[in-house]
């Protein structure tokens, strides 16, 4: 390694230009007093005394002031090398722990003109999905991604299917494809949303058969999704009419999507099966406080299903009375409930209870 590559490392390990010319100058003398290693390295001698100081907390020298005049050595460039490689080493578990946390995702945008290539997007898209697919597209090409809804549904994904340009009155069959379809005369955009991660925006005059300009957008993007889904929820799908909805699942079951757990909930208290609810999650007040706790669901605030009964269109909370007192739960990014779930765990309120209520003395001292 000639000169410049040395400096070139030295600077890569956070060495300034100043630093690098002390160090270096420090390791062609062997040491000596400041202002002999000021002379060499063009560096003040009074600059030298602090650069000295930072390279002897970094293990490159020592700094001897108990002699005076204090002087100033290197340690073996063997034993500097050693300390170098020990500091990485004793970083890579937490390196490793930090990068196992999360897979780097690819966020972008991607521009499609074809017909053909919207519709395998879309098939690929719900291929993906392991919690939740938003899906609104005409009702003529709902057999171009039947078989993909049908074994995401098998797969225990929450489906919302809105299909368009057909009437809520004709013949139409979507058993084991969705878990609550609705049917809108009008033509609406078609969009599609996957686990809240990444989706597909295609204006109606693309899929319509007309040689139109106009261009689908598919996004990989987290903050982008919950949008296109709040759209989709709020603005379309209340539009529509509830031409099916699944039957309500063999309990116990847990989620991590909030809104499946809302939905089962409230299919199985419209069939009067009571539920009790174990809650994992936040308390909104303090996003950093966990909390564990269970009790009966005696209200569910929701517009999935027939008829709505939420203050607003997108509100989807549980209403859970404890031991203690009662709670208001929401899904991720909840800012008006009590609680924040992140997973919910249903079961029949007749079942033998598995543990005790969890304390929840937690959640009041945020509250308060």
């Amino acid at each position: 390694m000639d000169d410049a590559s040395l400096e070139e490392s030295l600077y890569a390990l956070g060495f300034s230009a100043k630093e690098v010319d002390t160090y270096l100058s420090i390791l062609e003398l062997g040491g000596g007093k400041a202002s002999t290693i000021a002379e060499a390295s063009g560096v003040s001698k009074r600059y030298v005394y602090s650069i000295a100081e930072r390279l002897a907390d970094r293990g490159f020298v020592e700094v001897n002031d108990h002699v005076v005049p204090t002087m100033i050595r290197p340690y073996p460039p063997e034993r500097v090398i050693t300390e170098l490689t020990d500091d990485l080493e004793a970083m890579q578990p937490a390196l490793e722990s930090r990068f196992s946390r999360s897979s780097p995702r690819s966020e972008q945008f991607e521009v499609i003109k074809s017909r053909v290539t919207v519709l395998k997007r879309i098939s690929e898209g719900i291929e993906r999905a392991e919690q939740e697919v938003t899906l609104s597209i005409p009702y003529r090409l709902l057999d171009e991604v039947g078989d993909e809804l049908r074994a995401a549904f098998e797969r225990d994904v929450l489906v919302l299917l809105l299909v368009t340009g057909v009437s809520p009155s004709t013949d139409l069959a979507f058993d084991g494809m969705a878990s609550v379809a609705r049917a809108w005369k009008q033509p609406m955009p078609t969009m599609l949303t996957i686990d809240q991660e990444t989706g597909l925006v295609v204006p109606d005059k693309m899929l319509s058969g007309s040689n139109s300009p106009a261009q689908a957008i598919v996004f990989e993007q987290e903050q982008l999704s919950p949008v296109i889904a709040g759209s989709f929820l709020g603005n379309y799908f209340p539009m529509a009419t509830e031409v099916y909805t699944t039957d309500p699942i063999d309990l116990p079951a847990t989620y991590q999507n909030f809104r499946h757990a809302v939905l089962q909930t409230r299919l199985h208290r419209c069939d009067d099966r009571p539920i009790r609810v174990r809650i994992t999650g936040y308390t909104v007040s303090d996003g950093n406080a966990q909390t564990e706790f269970e009790g009966a669901v005696v209200d569910v605030r929701q517009s999935l299903l027939e008829p709505p009964t939420s203050s607003f269109p997108v509100e989807n909370t549980l209403i859970v009375e404890s031991e203690d007192r009662t709670y208001s739960v929401g899904g991720t990014g909840a800012f008006v409930e009590d609680i924040e779930a992140t997973t919910v765990e249903l079961r029949p309120a007749d079942r033998p209870q598995t543990s005790e209520h969890a304390d929840l003395r937690q959640v009041d001292e945020h509250r308060e």
